[in-house]
């Protein structure tokens, strides 16, 4: 695994956590915490995934870069998701009905939540959103090895962390 996108991790940390360099951003930690409403209005949580390789997506049904990803999504999800591999989206559209075509009309059929306020959403804030689309990819114990992985630098990463 080429761990070179550990220097925007570290960032993330320092910036979210106010942690030490030796310590490592885990779903787990409560400040981390996301717990958002599905499409049927059944809450689930970011850390039940704990176990899986987790692709953690913030996104927005008017974000066209981000629509854009989901092509390349969909196609990583098929392929990996009966290996372990899970994505959770999280919308921060406020219009649900929006939110809903978007999702209908990319063919998304992983996990999907939605928190409106944009980017005052807290989960957006407790995860330094600035900008859309954001990912984060997280290993099987919860932690957060790399940011913003597009491509086959994503794809090759998401089959080095199923083989762990």
């Amino acid at each position: 695994m080429n761990f070179k996108h550990i220097i925007p991790v570290l960032a993330l940390l320092f910036l979210t956590l106010g942690a030490n360099a030796q310590s490592v951003a885990n779903i787990s930690d409560p400040r981390l915490q996301v717990k958002l409403p599905t499409l049927k209005g059944d809450s689930i949580s970011l850390a039940s995934l704990k176990g899986k390789v987790v692709l953690l997506d913030f996104w927005a049904s008017w974000c066209g870069p981000c629509r854009a990803a989901n092509k390349q999504l969909v196609k990583l999800y098929a392929k990996y998701k009966p290996k372990g591999f899970e994505i959770y989206s999280v919308s921060v559209d406020d219009d649900k009905t929006d939110w809903q075509k978007a999702i209908a009309k990319d063919k998304i059929t992983w996990l999907q939540v939605n928190e409106p306020k944009n980017w005052s959403a807290v989960s957006a804030q407790r995860w330094n959103i600035s900008y859309l689309p954001s990912t984060f990819l997280i290993n099987k114990v919860g932690d957060v090895i790399a940011l913003d992985l597009e491509g086959k630098k994503l794809e090759k990463a998401i089959a080095d962390l199923l083989q762990e």
